[in-house]
């Protein structure tokens, strides 16, 4: 069995050096240094929350290479979740939860394209988006969910971390075009940004 390239990226040495630790003990894992990180499958960013620094880490992993990215956080509410998935992050770990077979876990659903979120957030989040979704107009010439097929395909994008240009070279547009397609999606649904909308598409199943 190969053992998955993977890297720990923190704000702060002591966090950095104990999620390494964990992660150079398993036998899933082979860790790599942040010079490697061409070379890993997965980052591991560890934050005290998901706040501007946790989101820059996030991002600075995806442009290092292709890892997807975990992101564990010590204070994680279902507020959060969202703008962390949008943020870039596959996977979503508490802290306190991040034993190491929890930590390992992460790591290897992320290698294989796989979400990890706690299930408490994830229904929280749900149950925002029904309470939202009460509230949204219906729309002629829509499926039910409100959505036609390119806005689901670019909200499910948005979801994976891909910031506008990303979005607009997987998919053949232009970047205004995507940018009009997210437009229309938050002001036809009435949400209010890139987070509303890809948690009406969860909300919705579609992504």
């Amino acid at each position: 069995m190969d053992r998955i390239p993977v890297y720990v990226l923190a704000g702060d040495p002591i966090s950095e050096a104990g999620v390494a630790r964990q992660l150079g003990e398993s036998l899933r894992c082979r860790l790599v240094s942040r010079a490697d990180a061409d070379a890993a499958q997965v980052a591991v960013v560890v934050a005290d929350r998901v706040d501007d620094q946790a989101r820059r880490l996030v991002r600075e992993a995806r442009e290092r290479g292709r890892a997807r990215v975990v992101l564990v956080a010590g204070v994680l509410g279902h507020l959060d979740l969202v703008p962390a998935l949008e943020t870039g992050a596959i996977g979503v770990v508490r802290r306190h939860e991040a034993t190491p077979e929890r930590l390992v876990t992460a790591v290897v659903h992320a290698a294989a394209g796989e979400r990890t979120v706690p299930p408490d957030l994830l229904g929280r989040v749900v149950d925002s988006m029904a309470r939202l979704h009460r509230h949204v107009r219906p729309t002629r010439g829509l499926a039910p969910t409100g959505l036609a097929g390119r806005e689901i395909e670019v909200l499910r994008l948005v979801a994976e971390g891909l910031d506008t240009a990303e979005i607009a070279r997987e998919l053949s547009y232009s970047e205004r075009t995507i940018k009009n397609v997210l437009h229309e999606v938050t002001t036809r649904l009435q949400l209010r940004n890139r987070p509303h909308a890809v948690a009406y598409a969860m909300r919705q199943g579609l992504i």
